[in-house]
């Protein structure tokens, strides 16, 4: 799927990033980026269904589960036209944007991760997200820290720095309730990313994350169960 030569490709798209130059090399970046980032999606697919079956592995070109190479750069001082990454999201059927809960890979010359959760979710999730985990604390924590998850696993994101109103500083999970991304990151090395075992590691390592995603989508899909 992913080789070398797909790093290649992003190392030169971040030194030549402009539209003519994308435009003369379009072929390789759909031999190198978007056709093994549509083979490994489509791969997934039936690895979630045995234990997300609620996560959608999508491979169309356009509108599925790979990110746009374009940067929306109607509101930034940086007006690169290309993002210099691979991002792929599998998100729950319920999801309608980046904010949906999700399992997501990235691959970047400057470092490859998974992740899983919810990324700055909506007011009204987060909201419910943290009254959770404060009514039901020992829950949070069997999740978060469970052997499985923290195997590979770290809770990242941004937070608070003061507890929400209406919390006391004093809750014993108040560290977490002050989040303001519910979002597990796992690493991944280039030597995987390459290797003819991606979808077999991704999978065990999204399995192994979906106790923190049947938590948060308690609140952020429970009105539609």
């Amino acid at each position: 799927m992913f080789s070398p030569a797909t790093f290649t490709f992003l190392d030169e798209l971040a030194a030549n990033n402009e539209r003519s130059w994308f435009a003369a090399n379009r072929e390789r970046y759909e031999a190198l980026v978007r056709a093994p980032a549509l083979a490994f999606i489509a791969a997934m697919a039936p690895a979630l269904a045995g234990f997300a079956p609620q996560y959608r592995a999508d491979p169309r070109p356009t509108g599925g589960s790979l990110m746009r190479m374009h940067r929306d750069t109607r509101f930034s001082r940086d007006k690169r036209p290309y993002k210099t990454n691979v991002g792929i999201q599998f998100r729950h059927e319920l999801g309608t944007d980046v904010h949906a809960a999700a399992f997501y890979m990235h691959l970047a010359n400057d470092g490859c991760f998974f992740a899983a959760g919810c990324w700055h979710p909506d007011p009204g999730t987060l909201t419910g997200i943290r009254a959770r985990i404060a009514d039901h604390p020992l829950l949070w924590f069997a999740v978060r820290d469970d052997p499985l998850f923290t195997a590979n696993w770290t809770l990242a994101g941004d937070s608070l720095r003061r507890p929400p109103r209406g919390y006391a500083a004093d809750h014993p999970a108040i560290d977490d309730i002050r989040r303001k991304d519910f979002i597990g990151m796992a690493p991944l090395s280039f030597a995987e990313a390459t290797a003819g075992g991606l979808v077999s590691l991704a999978a065990q390592r999204f399995a192994a994350a979906m106790p923190l995603l049947d938590f948060l989508c308690h609140e952020a899909y429970r009105h539609h169960t």
